[in-house]
């Protein structure tokens, strides 16, 4: 069987949390990592919209949305109990989730993990 706990490292982005307001994912260093997967787990959704992207960065000050292009999959409004997950494959060196949230009183239960695998044995010069 193939060891795949020793290839992948899992950092939250998003913290689990209920939210009512649109909210900004810490960003994960990918520095290291030739393979990124988001994955965003829900619980309970209650009202409003929550609908999440994937923001790229150089720096870790500057974000910008992902293109299509550079992603696997694709994201939709978040609905109760249905998780999510999509590749990322574009080349900054930081990538965050980002939900934003419209219509919300009480609003939904959910956070994001960015897991970051194939670790490079050696450093890139």
């Amino acid at each position: 069987m193939q060891d795949m706990k020793n290839n992948i490292d899992a950092v939250t982005t998003l913290e689990p949390a209920a939210r009512t307001a649109t909210a900004n994912g810490t960003g994960v260093d990918l520095q290291g990592f030739d393979a990124a997967t988001v994955v965003i787990q829900v619980g309970t959704i209650t009202d409003g919209t929550h609908t999440p992207t994937i923001e790229e960065s150089d720096d870790n000050v500057t974000f910008t949305a992902v293109d299509a292009a550079d992603l696997i999959g694709t994201l939709s409004n978040l609905a109760n109990s249905t998780n999510q997950r999509v590749g990322y494959i574009g080349t900054k060196r930081y990538i965050r989730v980002v939900s934003t949230v419209s219509g919300a009183t009480t609003g939904g239960v959910y956070g994001a993990l960015v897991v970051r695998g194939h670790a490079r044995k050696y450093p890139v010069v």
